[in-house]
């Protein structure tokens, strides 16, 4: 498939997935799909459970454009390649992009398997996709209260919990000590991952519409007496898989067959 191919159907919405996610493409008919390596500026992802490639769907005669996988600064990438899929697919037509991470949560009534709606986050990953210029875009509203809204609507809907509150992205690889968890309570976050925050920056700037989700997959170190491991997180991951699917279809109309919500 052909990159010429993706912009001629005009996908207006895009997905990002996150570790353990993968399986959410399964939820839809495969029209397409185009490996990063085929496009030369998205670097390939060495995390396991990230596939490293773009799948075009239709639900229902509407577009989805998916980014199945995301490399990370701990990758050794900077902040500006880890980003590069997200201007890929607004290059492509994307003007509504859903992030998604596993996170780790930070409050004891978040529990793992469940979602978590991001409000706000925390960006300490030290690090910015708009380095090297006066880029001093607004960030008073990086995930849309409107999308947010709807998210809340969906789940009321769909009976399934989803909590709410800020997420703060961490460099990383390793996960945080209990003293840096409890530093990042002080600081108002709800829940932890290594993601998200810069390619949200990246698709504020470009004027794209942001909505975040996090699929809780473990307590943060600390709240309970486990060993983190990257293989749990992805088993988790895609157990919420098809609770994710479900929210968005609602959401976004992806049961329908119009394109009401895509049009806010």
């Amino acid at each position: 498939m052909s990159i010429q191919h993706i912009q001629s159907t005009q996908p207006r919405l895009g997905i990002v997935l996150g570790s353990g996610m993968g399986s959410f493409v399964e939820s839809f008919d495969i029209e397409a799909e185009l490996p990063y390596g085929e496009l030369g500026e998205i670097p390939a992802s060495t995390v396991p459970g990230h596939a490293g490639r773009f799948v075009l769907v239709r639900a229902n005669g509407i577009p989805l454009l998916i980014a199945q996988g995301r490399c990370h600064l701990y990758e050794g990438l900077t902040a500006a390649e880890v980003t590069a899929q997200v201007r890929v697919m607004h290059r492509l037509g994307v003007q509504i992009l859903v992030l998604t991470n596993a996170a780790g949560a930070m409050r004891a009534d978040f529990n793992p398997g469940e979602l978590m709606l991001i409000s706000d986050h925390l960006n300490l990953t030290g690090t910015s996709p708009l380095l090297g210029g006066p880029h001093f875009h607004d960030m008073g509203e990086v995930y849309s209260q409107r999308l947010c809204g709807l998210m809340r609507q969906a789940a009321l809907a769909a009976k399934i919990p989803l909590h709410e509150g800020v997420y703060a992205g961490l460099l990383g690889p390793q996960y945080e000590t209990p003293a840096e968890v409890r530093m990042l309570r002080t600081l108002g976050a709800d829940a932890v991952g290594m993601s998200t925050v810069l390619e949200a920056i990246q698709a504020r700037a470009l004027g794209m519409e942001v909505l975040g989700i996090s699929t809780l997959t473990n307590w943060a170190t600390g709240l309970k007496n486990e060993i983190l491991c990257h293989h749990d997180v992805m088993a988790v991951g895609k157990q919420s898989a098809a609770k994710l699917s479900g929210l968005l279809r609602l959401v976004f109309g992806l049961n329908l067959n119009s394109e009401t919500e895509l049009e806010g």
